[in-house]
């Protein structure tokens, strides 16, 4: 898990991706659309995309994307994307990560 951690530190919001992953384009455009500016990593286009798909099976995603973590917490995926969204707190862990601003 040493390459998922590394690619997320220091970092406020990273989605692993797919680029032909619908799931995965509607949770980049949520996050987005709070003014966050995620940092995205596509899978299939990179050339450590299955290592890093591997890792984050072990981390219990399954499907593997999209996968969030936001202020380098693992947060999951689109389901509880979607769940802090209904709760109204996502927008909140966004502000505290510091990916937004409002």
């Amino acid at each position: 898990m040493e390459t998922v951690t590394s690619l997320v530190a220091g970092k406020p919001v990273v989605i692993f991706s797919k680029s032909g992953c619908g799931m995965s384009h509607s949770i980049k455009t949520l996050i987005r659309g709070f003014g966050a500016n995620p940092t995205v990593y596509e899978l299939d286009q990179i050339a450590n995309g299955q290592q890093i798909e591997r890792e984050l099976l072990q981390l219990g995603c399954q499907p593997t994307v999209p996968t969030v973590f936001i202020g380098q917490e693992f947060i999951g995926g689109a389901r509880n994307v979607m769940s802090l969204q209904v709760r109204n707190e996502l927008g909140l862990l966004l502000k505290n990560a510091g990916a937004i601003w409002v």
